[in-house]
């Protein structure tokens, strides 16, 4: 998946990843075709400058090869005037994860960008192979916060946990009215009514009427720096950690369409693993299509939500501070670290 951004004189970098060890890098510029250098570093905030891997003339694009598949890369495009854009993968590329994303780089409606490698989203760690934790390990992850329910976290517990005391936040949100733990089970016994759209709608709205001292313990735990990078998930990333980024991406001053954007990216990232789940669920009798609204990350739920916020508490800032009891000025704080 591709990312845009805008900038005085580059606009619309864009990162493509073609290989394990490779990637290619395009651009806009707003002047004529000049000189560019693109650098990579494994943090944002140490941006290896004294060794470009890519400099290019009259062209607008980059390819970039013999990168270390176990290395987790942001590149900084550099126009020789002094613009510059940080870019990198969307998607964390794991083996045991598949909705493990970075919230960076969205723009903001006054023209800042979420900065890369701080805030991250994801479906669950439990199936993490031994090269996944080691990578994620690199990245220097130091909290995980999990909206799973006690039997989901039981099932499948965690295998990435950053070292040291309180690194791991346990925030269940109970999706529905039931416990998400005994999905197949009441699939297996044809119970599957429920399973439609109006109830995914339903649960969104849930998730932002009943479960605001989460999200309050969530932003308040986020605006720590030393709990940075932080990394937040449920089960299937897409639902419950859904409403947690529209909530902070919508706080930072990111527009609604970009925050839609970002959640369908769920079902992009999502489909093969639920091409693999509705096998096992036609080898039950039932058709998927019945119960695809709650193995996808329907449009109209993330619709409803934002319209929710907007229509019920006025932004998702005034939700945060009147709601949550979120303190305005760690907002503030937020924008201040969160943004570039």
């Amino acid at each position: 998946m591709t990312l845009k951004l805008n900038e005085t004189r580059l606009k619309n970098v864009t990162l493509i990843r073609t290989g394990d060890d490779s990637v290619e890098i395009s651009w806009n510029s707003s002047v004529k075709p000049r000189a560019f250098t693109v650098y990579a570093g494994e943090s944002p905030d140490y941006i290896d400058r004294k060794n470009p891997v890519a400099s290019a003339r009259a062209n607008s694009s980059a390819k970039i090869s013999g990168l270390d598949p176990d290395t987790r890369y942001y590149f900084e495009v550099a126009l020789k005037e002094g613009s510059k854009v940080v870019v990198s993968d969307r998607r964390v590329p794991l083996q045991g994860s598949v909705n493990f994303r970075d919230l960076g780089g969205y723009e903001t409606s006054d023209g800042r960008r979420v900065k890369w490698g701080q805030v991250f989203r994801s479906d669950n760690l439990g199936r993490l192979t031994d090269r996944d934790v080691s990578f994620v390990q690199r990245m220097g992850i130091r909290m995980v916060c999990d909206f799973r329910t006690p039997a989901e976290a039981k099932k499948l517990p965690d295998r990435f946990l950053p070292t040291g005391r309180g690194c791991y936040l346990h925030l269940p949100i109970q999706h529905g009215e039931f416990d998400p733990a005994g999905t197949f089970e009441r699939i297996k016994n044809g119970d599957i009514e429920w399973m439609t759209e109006e109830f995914m709608i339903t649960g969104y709205i849930k998730n932002i009427d009943n479960f605001a001292p989460v999200w309050s313990t969530l932003l308040q735990t986020l605006a720590d720096g030393s709990r940075r990078p932080l990394v937040f998930h449920c089960t299937g990333g897409k639902d419950r950690a859904g409403v947690c980024a529209a909530l902070i991406l919508l706080s930072l001053g990111v527009p609604e369409k970009t925050v839609i954007y970002d959640h369908g990216l769920s079902n992009l990232y999502i489909a093969a693993v639920l091409e693999k789940i509705y096998e096992q669920i036609r080898s039950h009798g039932v058709d998927p299509n019945q119960v695809a609204p709650y193995f996808t990350a329907p449009k109209n739920a993330i619709l409803a939500a934002v319209r929710h916020i907007r229509q019920t508490y006025g932004s998702a800032a005034d939700y945060l501070t009147d709601k949550a009891g979120v303190d305005e000025k760690m907002i503030k704080q937020l924008k201040k670290d969160l943004l570039e």
